[in-house]
């Protein structure tokens, strides 16, 4: 088996740092690239690793570029602090043949408050997150960053558990944040206007709760279209505020 760094970027993540670190506690290195939080998010990671590193908050492709810059291994695997490597995971990548390829895409078990949610286009969400650091570089955007690998990529079978909304408040403060980087992201290449604000959520519910068959996961399923339609609602206003309200001085 291949040496593996494990990097991790963290901001006021009390609630998930040790979980998340404990999954990980058979990696031969864990980096911790935390923001000034303002809790016990490095008090935390400090008990597993004594590579904690704390930088100012630059975006989300800053951080990340910054904690691969500190692994010190070849093969790098990333985590947020709300995943956690299941066991069933962890065994498959020691068993894993590290010369055939260049990185792999992990498939994610997502939860919403405390359900799997198997429908919306949430499953199996592969991402690419175990890899060459040499290969890999990171996507320039204000959120959904990912990493591009130079090369042949595999998949593996066994499931990174996520456990993305836990709680409704939680949610719509992540989705309040996640639509201002969209917004800020395509105001540069689109122009909203009122179709724009009116038939994209519309659209965006529909997609997932019936194309992608949020209704076989019930009220959670519907829950998340909701969601979902409510994020699109939220970009295309301030898309539309940023190009067409000017802030008073």
């Amino acid at each position: 088996m291949q040496k593996i760094s494990v990097i991790i970027i963290a901001g006021n993540e009390e609630k998930n740092m040790a979980e998340c670190l404990e999954s990980v506690r058979w990696a031969d290195e864990i980096v911790v690239v935390d923001s000034e939080s303002t809790d016990r998010t490095v008090e935390i990671a400090r008990r597993f690793t004594d590579k904690v590193f704390v930088k100012k908050w630059g975006g989300y492709t800053s951080q990340k570029n910054f904690s691969l810059q500190k692994a010190s291994n070849e093969w790098v695997l990333s985590l947020d602090a709300d995943e956690r490597v299941s066991p069933e995971l962890q065994e498959e990548i020691f068993k894993l043949d590290f010369s055939k390829d260049d990185g792999f895409y992990l498939p994610r078990r997502n939860y919403f408050l405390n359900k799997v949610i198997r429908s919306c286009g949430w499953s199996p969400d592969y991402q690419l997150r175990l890899f060459k650091k040499s290969k890999t570089t990171l996507t320039d955007r204000q959120v959904h960053e990912g990493f591009v690998v130079d090369g042949k990529k595999g998949y593996l079978k066994s499931e990174l558990i996520h456990y993305t909304h836990t709680t409704i408040w939680g949610t719509l403060t992540k989705i309040n944040e996640y639509s201002t980087l969209e917004a800020i992201e395509k105001s540069k290449r689109i122009r909203a206007n009122g179709f724009h604000i009116f038939v994209e959520p519309i659209w965006a519910f529909f997609h997932h709760f019936i194309l992608r068959r949020g209704f076989t996961d019930g009220v959670h399923g519907l829950m998340v279209s909701l969601i979902h339609s409510m994020t699109k609602t939220q970009v295309y206003i301030k898309i539309w505020e940023m190009q067409n309200v000017r802030e008073k001085k």
